[in-house]
């Protein structure tokens, strides 16, 4: 990691206008990620704080997942004119974030945080079970605990349980609730960036549209009341799908919206199993033309692919929920996917990236 105090060098625009990704969509091909190579990709974060006042600090996540088949996080750096800023790790989930915080009087705070990530896709084949390491005492109970936002008792228990009545098998039990989610959930255009992933309310309500942050927390909160480990695991896309998905995957080099969750199950034979309901209603809703049809084959190849596979054109942070920031007068998050930041004790809106000044870029490195 490195500090460096001098003054800001760099104008964002001129660190973006280099972030080209390549064009490696392939329209019209099938759905259906495999494991195959490596991909590495640089992820710039620059953010500014527009008008500071009293005490001034942020917080950027960085990459922290480390998963052999499918995600390395390698190193991160970072530039500011902050009097202090160091790394900080949420410590029932292992987040890494960098903490930052300036000087009383600094009229410009300014930070930039390079992060390097190597990924590739991931599939289980179902079929064939095979003897992943099995979850330790303490891993089984952080992944079927409850959270402040995905209770597992009370509606979400009783939901779990009618759900998955007559299923016979863990993996019978994971589609179960899959399936329900794609079935019964929609995806809310509406909501703000992610959503917030209160998965009670929304059973309770009978509301059940939302983002990623929401339906894919739902399908976590299920599968744990049902006894299955679950997780989300929160990041952002980093580039366009290589199949031709439109939706599924990032614009161009420009990622500041691109925030996205996804989620895993432990079944035993096959270990974390990679699952994405979400991204099947996103299919649906935004795929062109758009609102496709249950039936359309983009859906279908979809929603079938998206139980044991997933793309992985996207960077994971972390997988961590109740959140407390180091420092931080404001409460804590419900999970860590954004930059935050507080001036004068007041949290920033972590959602308009414009008036809070922060940007993402990425690039992919070529070998």
């Amino acid at each position: 990691m490195r500090i460096d105090r001098r003054d800001f060098l760099k104008a964002g625009a001129a660190a973006s206008a280099a972030m080209l990704l390549p064009a490696t969509a392939r329209a019209n091909s099938a759905f259906a990620p495999k494991p195959g190579n490596w991909r590495r990709f640089e992820v710039v974060t620059r953010l500014e704080i527009a008008e500071p006042q009293g005490r001034t600090q942020a917080w950027i996540p960085l990459p922290s997942v480390n998963e052999a088949d499918w995600f390395r996080s390698e190193n991160s750096e970072w530039t500011t004119n902050a009097g202090r800023a160091q790394l900080a790790r949420e410590p029932k989930y292992g987040a890494d974030m960098l903490h930052v915080e300036w000087e009383d009087g600094e009229k410009a705070p300014v930070v930039e945080v390079v992060s390097r990530i190597a990924t590739r896709d991931r599939a289980v084949d179902l079929s064939a079970p095979g003897s992943p390491p099995p979850l330790t005492p303490t891993e089984q109970a952080l992944y079927t605990a409850g959270t402040d936002l995905i209770p597992v008792d009370g509606i979400v228990l009783e939901t779990a349980q009618k759900i998955t009545a007559g299923a016979n098998t863990d993996l019978d039990r994971a589609r179960a609730i899959y399936d329900w989610v794609v079935d019964n959930t929609f995806r809310d255009a509406s909501v703000r960036g992610c959503g917030i992933g209160d998965i009670a309310a929304m059973l309770e309500s009978g509301n059940l549209g939302g983002k990623c942050a929401d339906l894919n927390a739902l399908y976590v909160g299920l599968a744990r009341a049902a006894g299955l480990p679950a997780r989300d695991v929160y990041g952002i896309r980093v580039a366009p799908s290589q199949f031709g998905y439109a939706s599924l995957g990032a614009k161009n080099e420009v990622i500041t919206k691109a925030q996205h969750c996804r989620a895993e199950v432990y079944l035993d034979g096959h270990g974390w199993v990679p699952v994405d309901p979400a991204d099947v209603r996103k299919v649906v809703l935004e795929e062109p033309p758009g609102n496709l049809a249950a039936d359309d084959a983009k859906v279908v190849a979809a929603r079938e692919a998206l139980f044991g596979a997933w793309e992985t054109n996207w960077l994971a942070y972390n997988m961590a929920h109740d959140v407390s920031l180091p420092g931080a007068a404001g409460p804590k998050l419900g999970f860590l996917m954004y930059p935050q930041a507080e001036t004068a004790s007041l949290r920033l809106d972590c959602l308009d990236p414009d008036r809070f000044r922060y940007a993402i870029t990425a690039r992919e490195l070529m070998a």
